[in-house]
């Protein structure tokens, strides 16, 4: 039968925390026991592990640090959830481990899936201990408002009773943020104080304020959603301002990224961050940037914030208005903040390689000031109206030439309550430098120009109008260059945060220095456009620098150059025939180089490319080292400008010295051979300039055409000798040739009388089988013979021996007969009184006996006659 199968049961589960850590440690998985203990604390901490897992065993020590700061207040408890005989196992099914589950009382789980480390954990674990911040006076309000994350504010009244109505609900609202925001981006707070209440706009006890930076914040409506804990919530979460963002990618496979990237372009900040420290100076910096930058309306309601960040002590609010914020919208002033487009006129000269470029901005000083509901924004409209008033007016700007920046105004065409402004300047092809250098004050102008009733149709200009880009830097109140640009530009940036502690390894992947001490690093990103532009590390990371770096991404002629991946690991020989380029070389060696380059694109993969590198090192070795230059560069290491990238490998470029925009591809039907690239260099090479050639020209290309031809000579030359070196090595070939096919003659006659030999003896050999066969066949009836003569040998002797105990046999008979006679002949003498019956018996008996005997006898001779 079968044997039974044999299952080892698993072994018995051991303590995972050590027996003096301040973490309860239900290594059977008793889920029971940890709900009953749960019963008894206001705050508990379930950490659900997996002994053999390597994220249990590096976050167990990060647990016991925040156990060891917070056991007085929280209960921690760890159970093994990998006990296939605990109840834990039993009941829950989780995908990955370690978990980590957070209660405050009866609500809960709330489940943290943030960093594994310590001190984002007691972060977290505070927050749910205290979920609610208290604002007792103005100063903390301030403090509040000013943080960049959204806060939600409640105004309630403790007078009337311990916890006055809606009080529990908000309180469970900011429980349930936490449970769906698991990074705890929007703040909640509790306002007791009837007039810091009043600072924004909280009149009635149970109302809630969500605090927004640039847009208008909201006041919960009562009257369209229930009050609630999920609809606050809900709420809360929808309406939320997020200027900037934290990323915390969990290290495992994720689109977090990808679905970020996605929206558009991104600026990642890298900074190293403590979530337990007080003050974080560099990101109330960065805070500061990211407001201006958002800040469209150019509204002052940020001001307070902005100075609080930047330690000024002007007042945030006036108590005696019941509603700041309108009181703020009042101040704004739209003549500070024009609405601004950039046009760009066309050359005024065919000769000219000159442009006026022109910022037309709208202006409403002399219009009616704003009301309050009515904020008025930038539109198309406005700018379409500004346009067709600049294009009447196109003639004024379209002949000056002026290196310093003129600004004029004229009326709008259409409204009698505005004009435009229009500041113009006259730039070269090389736009970005005056983009770069110009930090004239925009001012507000002398000379005013009317309009005319329609457009003159005889100046064939064409405009281009590119995106509102802040070339020609507007007033501001804050002092930055940078106020609402999100709004002004096509190439808006969305702002992410990293923890450089953590996610140093993703800034390395960018281009930051692997060497660095300081872990503080900026990048942009911009997946639509395949690019992204790495901030200088050498410049500190602080809100001036990022300024710029956003600023010069904005502009129309953006000067950031594009940062590449370069391969590392190429190591530079001078002694190379073939020059190996990368992402940084690449410009030197192609572009500002002298010589004639020939460019290789191959890869470490492509087999093909690989067969092309003893043609192209002879190619290197015929043409003159002055004068050109063969490289190569493998594409899959390497980045490169869109515009010199190809789908096809191999791929040969040709890049003439003098001409190097006009580089040429390889024919792909022409075979890569040493005799085409040779004939495809000198017919590329040889082409005249477009442009008339001066006499420095001629004398640069005789002496290039006598270096050509003085090489050509000298390789003529050499292949001279070599013919030569060739003609006495087929001499030497010829000779040994014959002396082989005489060996070969002679090894032929030989090999004809080894077959010969051959046939002789395989004759022989078969007459020698013949006879062997013969012979053996002889040898084997004569065995068999000899075989039967000894079984007949045998049987003689078997026959013989029964023949003697024949013998023996009747011996014994026959005395016995004779002794018989004896008696009976005794008897006859002693009693011949017996009765005649017995001897008559006795004589037949004796009868029988005799024949018996005489039968056998009988049998046996004839027995032995028969045989």
């Amino acid at each position: 039968s079968r044997a039974k199968d044999v299952t080892m049961p698993a072994k018995l589960p051991v303590n995972f925390f050590s027996t003096r850590s301040p973490v309860i440690d239900l290594f059977r998985g008793q889920l029971d026991y940890a709900d009953h203990l749960r019963q008894d604390s206001e705050i508990v901490l379930y950490f659900f592990y997996a002994p053999w897992c390597g994220q249990s065993i590096a976050a167990r020590e990060e647990i016991e640090r925040v156990a060891s700061r917070l056991s007085d207040q929280v209960l921690f408890v760890a159970v093994n959830c990998w006990w296939n005989q605990g109840k834990c196992r039993k009941q829950k099914h989780f995908f990955y481990f370690p978990v980590i589950h957070l209660y405050h009382r009866s609500f809960g789980p709330i489940e943290y899936k943030g960093p594994m480390s310590a001190v984002y954990i007691e972060k977290f674990v505070r927050r749910v201990m205290t979920p609610l911040l208290y604002i007792s006076s103005r100063s903390k309000l301030l403090d509040f408002l000013s943080n960049y994350e959204p806060g939600v504010l409640g105004y309630f009244e403790f007078n009337a009773s311990p916890q006055p109505p809606g009080y529990l609900t908000f309180f469970t609202s900011a429980l349930h943020s936490l449970k769906k925001d698991y990074l705890g981006t929007i703040r909640f707070g509790v306002i007791t104080n009837k007039h810091v209440a009043e600072e924004i706009s909280l009149v009635h006890s149970g109302s809630l304020y969500l605090h927004r930076h640039v847009n208008t914040s909201l006041i919960y409506p009562n009257d369209v959603m229930n009050y609630t804990a999920e609809n606050i919530c809900k709420w809360a979460l929808e309406n939320r301002e997020m200027l900037i963002r934290w990323l915390r990618p969990h290290g495992g496979k994720s689109l977090l990224l990808n679905n970020e990237l996605k929206k558009g372009p991104a600026l990642l900040i890298f900074i190293p961050y403590n979530p337990l420290a007080e003050i974080h100076p560099l990101l109330d910096e960065i805070t500061k940037v990211a407001l201006e930058y958002h800040n469209c309306n150019k509204s002052q309601a940020a001001e307070p914030d902005l100075q609080h960040l930047g330690g000024t002590d002007s007042p945030a609010f006036d108590s005696s208005v019941p509603d700041a914020h309108m009181k703020l919208s009042e101040t704004f002033s739209i003549t500070k903040y024009p609405c601004c487009n950039t046009v760009v006129l066309p050359q005024w000269h065919s000769i000219s390689r000159t442009h006026n470029v022109c910022e037309l901005c709208i202006n409403q000083t002399l219009g009616v000031k704003p009301n309050k509901v009515h904020v008025p924004h930038c539109n198309f409209l406005e700018i379409e109206a500004a346009l067709d008033s600049f294009y009447l007016q196109e003639h004024t700007f379209f002949q000056v030439i002026s290196n310093t920046l003129e600004c004029s105004n004229f009326l709008s065409f259409y409204s009698p309550f505005s004009y435009y402004t229009a500041c113009c300047r006259t730039v070269n092809r090389h736009f970005l430098t005056f983009i770069s250098s110009e930090k004239t004050i925009f001012q507000t102008p002398k000379v005013a120009f009317s309009s005319h009733g329609k457009k003159d149709n005889t100046q064939h200009s064409i405009p281009h109008i590119e995106d509102r880009n802040c070339f020609i830097p507007d007033l501001h109140i804050s002092g930055t260059n940078i106020t609402g640009l999100s709004c002004r530009t096509n190439k808006t940036l969305n702002l992410y945060l990293l923890d450089s502690n953590l996610f140093w390894i993703y800034a390395e992947r960018l281009g930051a220095s692997r060497s660095t001490h300081l872990k503080e690093f900026a990048a942009i990103v911009d997946l639509k456009e395949e690019v992204h532009y790495v901030l200088d590390q050498n410049q500190s990371l602080v809100g001036s620098t990022l300024e710029n770096f956003i600023k010069n991404f904005s502009i129309l002629y953006s000067p950031l150059k594009r940062h590449l991946v370069d391969d590392s690991s190429v190591h530079f020989h001078e002694q190379r025939v073939i020059t190996e380029v990368t992402t940084n070389t690449f410009h030197d060696t192609v572009f500002l180089s002298e010589k004639n380059v020939l460019l290789l694109y191959y890869a470490q993969w492509c087999g093909f490319c690989a067969s092309l590198n003893h043609i192209f090192i002879q190619l290197a070795r015929l043409l003159p080292p002055d004068n050109f230059t063969v490289a190569r560069i493998d594409i899959t290491r390497n980045d490169l400008p869109w515009e010199f990238m190809t789908d096809r490998l191999p791929t040969i470029l040709f890049f003439p010295h003098q001409r190097k925009e006009q580089s040429v591809k390889f024919p792909e039907h022409f075979s890569v051979s040493l005799p085409n690239l040779l004939k495809f260099i000198l017919h590329h090479s040889s082409l005249s300039s477009s442009e008339p050639c001066t006499k420095e020209c001629l004398h640069k290309e005789t002496a290039l055409q006598q270096g050509h031809i003085s090489h050509l000579e000298r390789e003529i030359q050499k292949l001279r000798s070599e013919i030569s070196a060739l003609h006495q090595a087929h001499d030497q070939l010829e000779a040994q040739l014959s002396e082989a096919r005489r060996e070969e003659h002679r090894l032929q006659q030989q090999k004809h009388t080894l077959e010969k030999q051959h046939k002789t003896l395989q004759l022989h050999s078969e007459q020698l089988q013949a006879t062997y066969d013969q012979k053996n066949q002889e040898l084997l009836e004569m065995a068999e013979k000899l075989q039967e003569l000894a079984d007949a040998s045998e049987n003689l002797l078997k026959e013989n021996t029964l023949l003697r105990i024949l013998v023996a046999s009747r011996d014994g008979k026959l005395q016995s007969k004779d002794e018989i006679k004896e008696s009976l002949q005794s008897e006859q003498t002693l009693s011949e009184e017996n009765d005649i019956s017995v001897s008559t018996a006795t004589a037949t008996l004796e009868e029988k006996t005799i024949d018996n005997i005489d039968t056998i006898e009988t049998e046996h001779s004839s027995g032995n006659r028969t045989e």
